[in-house]
Order: structure tokens, then sequence, then C-alpha cells
């Protein structure tokens, strides 16, 4: 009778562990959805809609490649996370854009409340050409789940100047063949539109991105451009499916990607990395009163041990929490190219101290946390 009374004992201790286990995030770990698989949703955003948060993501297997498409969860509380099937597959036809082995990357899905459809857009990379393409890509649903229907991929802003692109730099004759990389003279040509110039015609190079719907219903697309040497943020037009040619320039020259922007009592945030392929590093931090900026730079919003690699990680969305006041979750993925469907996901508090994000690892934590 003794033993049967440690044993109940001790399996209530352990249901009550997994309960409490069960109520927190725990970054860098394997997390499972509710049928106990892991979660395969890289390099994803969040929608929050009708009371449920949509986690998008890559689906990752044995490649980079997409041999499946873009996968969705839901979730009620930010813990339980259900799967929800595939939302854009790749396709079998060869002359698709999206035929499995594309690249589809980092995709994001807004609402639009006009037409009442989810509009995706993704990094698109077309099927043996590595990253040459640099589109991206929209698709459209009338259910959060999907199945999202593929519209077409774009180089954004083609024939459109940034704002405040000097007249004068629209003018100059200078190509890169007449420059050695990352000279002196290379970056101050890179800052004064080098490769502006060179996809003028044909539209801008789009590579890691996110999107970012305002308070008034416009929606942006933030994008890694410029051979990843600059962000570009771009107006959607009403529909959220195309681009309006209303763009600027962030951190001209500075090699960002990764972007991931979010507003708080009215002053735009956003966080990026540096560009080190599939190696972490220090995030950077900027802040501007308009989207269209002027951009201030605050720095790496990592503190802490491992902060020089963002915690191993690299971000990819910024989460507000419906419900609590000024909570943000940092959400990151900590990629592993030799084995890409074990990449793990990084979510963390973002706090501030004096107008600047900060960011500090905690092995668990839960949103009773936010004050």
């Amino acid at each position: 009778m003794k033993n049967n009374k440690k044993i109940f004992f001790l399996l209530f201790m352990i249901s009550i562990w997994s309960w409490l286990h069960a109520q927190e995030i725990h970054p860098g770990e394997i997390w499972k959805d509710t049928r106990g698989n892991p979660i395969n949703a890289h390099g994803g955003g969040i929608l929050f809609h009708n009371n449920t948060y949509y986690w998008y993501g890559e689906h990752k297997d044995k490649t980079n490649d997409a041999r499946v498409g873009v996968t969705c969860y839901s979730s009620k509380d930010l813990y339980t996370r259900k799967y929800e099937g595939v939302a854009l597959a790749v396709s079998s036809d060869p002359e698709s854009e999206i035929v499995s082995g594309c690249i589809i990357e980092r995709p994001k899905v807004i609402y639009n409340k006009k037409n009442k459809e989810y509009v995706m857009w993704f990094h698109l990379e077309l099927k043996d050409q590595g990253y040459k393409a640099a589109k991206t890509a929209v698709a459209v649903s009338k259910t959060p789940q999907g199945p999202f229907v593929y519209i077409k991929s774009h180089n954004p802003n083609a024939g459109q100047w940034p704002l405040g692109f000097r007249e004068e730099w629209k003018h100059k004759k200078i190509i890169e063949k007449d420059l050695k990389g990352w000279t002196p003279e290379w970056e101050k040509e890179v800052q004064e539109g080098l490769y502006i110039r060179r996809d003028f015609k044909n539209g801008q190079m789009a590579r890691d991105m996110t999107l970012f719907v305002d308070d008034n219903g416009k929606a942006y697309h933030i994008h890694s451009s410029e051979e990843n040497m600059t962000l570009h943020i771009s107006e959607l037009t009403d529909d959220y499916k195309s681009f309006t040619g209303k763009y600027a320039l962030i951190a001209a020259g500075g090699q960002n990607e990764a972007p991931a922007l979010f507003k708080k009592d009215g002053i735009y945030y956003l966080i990026t990395s540096g560009c080190t392929g599939w190696d972490p590093n220090a995030a950077r931090s900027f802040r501007a009163k308009s989207i269209w900026g002027p951009w201030e730079s605050l720095g790496n919003p990592a503190v802490g041990k491992d902060a020089e690699t963002t915690f191993h990680s690299q971000s990819t969305y910024v989460l507000p929490v419906k419900g609590k006041k000024d909570a943000f979750i940092f959400m990151a993925d900590r990629w592993r190219p030799k084995n890409p469907v074990d990449g793990r996901y990084i979510w963390l508090p973002v706090e501030f101290e004096n107008g600047r994000p900060v960011i500090r690892w905690k092995d668990h934590w839960s949103l009773k946390d936010f004050k």
C-alpha cells in the first residue's frame, strides 16, 4: 500500500510539472504541436485574428528547398499549438514559380478588412537559380488556414525612385564593373544608389522580408534589397496585393536583413541582423517617429551572455501580445543548415529601457512575466 501511495504521489508530481512546463515558453527546446509532432514553421510570422494566433512558417526537410510549402499552426494562448496543415503548397507544375524545389522563405500573413482576404507575402527564389531572382511573392485565401492561392512574384517598385533620392544620383553613370568591391569608393556609391539605378527598370531586389499594418490600415512590405546592402520599406496597395511605388531606404549600405518591425507609443521600432549567411551575428535595432524615417540606430538590443550572436539566432518577427499593454515577443530562428528541420525557435520578451528595446535570454518564461 505504501508503495502504491509513493507511485501515485510521484505520478501526481510529474503531471503537475508537465502542466507547469506546458504553460511556459522554452526557447531553443523542441516544440511540439497537439499531435506530439515537432513544429515545422521556420522563418515565420504570426497573425492574430478572431481571438486566435496563426503561426505561418517554412516547412523544412533535408534541404533549404521548398518541398512542401508554408505550414500553419493555431493557438489561443501561445503555449498550445494545433497543426492546421499546409497553408500554401508548392506546385507540381514545372512552369509554376512555386514548383517543388524553389525556395520559399519568411512567409508573413496580414488580413485585409476591405476585401475580407488573408494576404500572404514571402521571399521567393526560383528553382535551380540559387538566390539570383531575389523576388517577393503574394498569395491569398478566404480563410486563415488556407489553402492560399498563388498570384504572382515581384521585383518591387520598377521605374520608381525612393523618397529623398537626390536628383544628381539619378544621373550617375558609374556602374559595378567600374568599382572594386568593399572599398570606400564602392561603399559610397552603394549609398548613392549604385544598385538602385542598376535595377531601376526591372524592379528592385527583395530577399528577407516582413509585413507591417499600421493603425490606419496602411500596410508596408519591408525587405532586404540592393544585394542585401540596404533595407527598403514599401507601401502596399489598399488590397495589400501589390506596391504603390512609394518606398524609402533604411540604413543605406548598412547590410541589414531579417527585418522585424513593430510600433509602441507612436514610435516605430525595427530589429534586424547583419549579413553573415547562416551564421548568427549581433542584432541591430532602429527607431523612427515616421515609418518613412529618418531611422535612428540604437545598437544591439540583445544583452548578456551570447548577445554577440543574438543567442545563436536570427530575428524573424516581433509579435504584439493581444490584451497586454506594451507586451512584445521577439521571434527568432536558430538555423541549422546541415539539418534544417532541426532549426529551433527562440521567443523572448522585449523590454524597454530609455526608449530602446532590450532582449535578455531566459531559459523559460510565461506571458505573466509581462508587467
